[in-house]
């Protein structure tokens, strides 16, 4: 699969040979959907916390006496029953977090590469670098056209390009290694430069 490299600039600098096996899969939205639940769950912190009958501060005296006043039975005002009264099983922490196969994650991983290249979403540069500007980097990213995008770099991101793109919004930047379904299919533009693509083609074979 062939496709054009851009510079940030706008101009041509060639073109490069993408990997069948990452970018001309047919994407399964069960695959992607599973990685995407993985990830969020996982992310999930899960400190979520109600007080039972035995944690709510109130008189564990008994209300008022079991038999004759022609009322329920009841003991402290502690119980689910009463205003102010303890909750009955509700949220205690815990982990929402599961396990997802590797193998599973790397195609849920390729699948989310196919399913941008296969919508015309998928942008390839030569490198990822500028002089540290940010006005200069927002005005190339302008006249791209990228509302929402997600740069994918090699090994490492250039510190300059880092700290130009940081108040940009609707653009990020992230490393190979960081390259995660969730963040790739939340965004409009998918931009890898020749860099990212010769690593993810190694991080995925």
């Amino acid at each position: 699969m062939k496709l054009d490299v851009i510079k940030l600039d706008g101009g041509k600098a060639g073109s490069v040979d993408l990997s069948e096996d990452l970018f001309g899969l047919d994407p399964r939205a069960d695959i992607l959907h599973r990685v995407v639940r993985w990830q969020r769950n996982n992310a999930q912190a899960g400190t979520h916390k109600v007080k039972t009958r035995s944690e709510t501060s109130y008189s564990t005296k008994k209300i008022y006496r079991q038999k004759g006043t022609g009322g329920a039975r009841h003991g402290d005002r502690n119980a689910p029953i009463f205003r102010k009264g303890g909750i009955y099983k509700g949220p205690t922490p815990r982990s929402h977090g599961h396990d997802l196969p590797k193998k599973f994650r790397k195609l849920g991983l390729k699948h989310a590469l196919s399913a941008k290249a296969k919508a015309g979403e998928l942008v390839v540069i030569d490198e990822a670098i500028t002089a540290g500007k940010t006005a200069a980097l927002a005005k190339q990213v302008k006249n791209l056209g990228w509302k929402r995008a997600l740069v994918i770099d090699g090994a490492s991101v250039n510190e300059d390009f880092l700290k130009a793109a940081r108040n940009i919004e609707g653009l990020d930047i992230l490393p190979t290694m960081g390259a995660n379904v969730y963040d790739i299919l939340r965004r409009d533009t998918l931009v890898i430069t020749k860099a990212g693509v010769e690593a993810l083609e190694a991080r995925l074979k």
